[in-house]
């Protein structure tokens, strides 16, 4: 299929003129206006059909070439953004370099020719940016799933609460009507990722309530530290590893690390995993009951108050009075997106994954390796 090109101008003649030229080699959409194209790129960001170059005439009523490019920028960065124009003064011609970042500047009147090849070139940068983008996710979820297989089979808890923890994620941003936040959900998964740096012994300490000697409170309040670096050098994640760093950092300047940012400072993504790994935590796989939300209120200075009245709003749990039906089935039965509700464990009492867990593919496979092995306690709990 040949490459989508827009064409922004308020020129009714030149955008027909320019289309008969233009439609043997690209798929020619045209607009006339700034705020016509915004609905054309929108539109074509949502049927999953973006453009590959738009090309945005420098002088329109309403909103200017600009403007729009600026704009088209905010909505479709990878989109390669072209500028024509009859006013090529110099400042024009910075304006549109800085602010719409523009591949390429032509004068009018253009050459068709001049025209099609600049627009030939933009696409094959199109295709560049688009192809580096797509081995980087590639490479990106190979990076996160590795990582996130280290979690579960290091610490089965902590995965279990991970996959809770985004579940949260998902429907606070669901209910806050706001676009998925790949960062966001990227950090939920690997919140806890630092804790392969604490030892198994402190972490069963932590859990049982038992008091933990001082170099043991510096282990277990450096684990955010550990999960930065960690995850710092894969590409694209430096946001995420930031994420991490602060889920620890308090509102009100409590918490990990000491000489962090305070208040409004924290990133918005830190702030609410904040109040829902503290919950999930407090929780321990039950309900957000009215009793969850008032211990957590009791150090309210520590979260941002207005995230966490929404957070309340939208996510607190009135405990039914039939609870959710479960059944007991075999560790041989267990398939990917059953939730268990009771711990798996082997016959020596050694934990493999935790109540609360909903188990994908590779824990179902890892499971039926070990039965090949191990002993299993073979009835399990899920819910239904």
């Amino acid at each position: 299929m040949p490459d989508r090109v827009l064409l922004v101008d308020d020129d009714l003649n030149l955008l027909s003129g320019l289309s008969r030229h233009l439609r043997r080699d690209f798929e020619i959409v045209t607009a006339p206006g700034g705020k016509q194209a915004l609905v054309a790129v929108e539109d074509a960001m949502l049927t999953n059909q973006p453009f590959a170059v738009v090309l945005c005439d420098m002088r329109m009523p309403v909103m200017d070439g600009i403007e729009t490019l600026r704009a088209i920028r905010n909505l479709a960065p990878e989109t390669v953004r072209m500028m024509l124009t009859g006013n090529a003064d110099q400042q024009t011609a910075i304006d549109a370099i800085n602010e719409g970042s523009i591949f390429r500047f032509f004068n009018k009147p253009c050459p068709s020719e001049l025209l099609s090849d600049g627009l030939k070139a933009g696409c094959e940068q199109y295709r560049l940016v688009t192809a580096e983008r797509d081995l980087l996710e590639k490479t990106l979820a190979g990076s996160i799933k590795v990582l996130v297989d280290v979690v579960s089979f290091n610490d089965p808890v902590a995965y279990a609460q991970a996959t809770r923890l985004r579940e949260l994620v998902r429907r606070m941003l669901q209910a806050l009507e706001m676009p998925m936040r790949w960062q966001l959900d990227i950090a939920a998964m690997l919140l806890f990722i630092g804790q392969v740096a604490i030892p198994p012994e402190v972490i069963a300490k932590l859990r049982d309530g038992k008091p933990l000697t001082e170099p043991e409170k510096q282990v277990v309040a450096r684990a955010p530290e550990a999960g930065r670096s960690l995850i710092a050098n894969i590409p694209r994640l430096s946001q995420v590893a930031e994420i991490v760093y602060l889920q620890d950092k308090g509102f009100d300047g409590s918490g990990y690390p000491t000489s962090g940012p305070t208040g409004k400072d924290i990133p918005f993504d830190a702030r609410l995993l904040k109040i829902l790994k503290d919950l999930v935590e407090m929780a321990r796989g039950k309900s957000l009951t009215r009793d969850i939300f008032g211990a957590l209120e009791r150090k309210a200075a520590q979260y941002d108050p207005e995230i966490l009245r929404k957070v309340r709003l939208h996510l607190e749990e009135v405990v039914p009075d039939v609870p959710p039906e479960e059944i007991e089935i075999s560790v041989s039965a267990l398939k990917p997106g059953l939730m268990v509700t009771s711990d798996i464990l082997l016959e020596n009492g050694h934990l493999i994954l935790a109540a609360g867990t909903r188990l994908s593919e590779v824990q179902v496979e890892r499971l039926r390796s070990l039965r090949q092995i191990f002993p299993f306690v073979d009835r399990i709990k899920v819910r239904v």
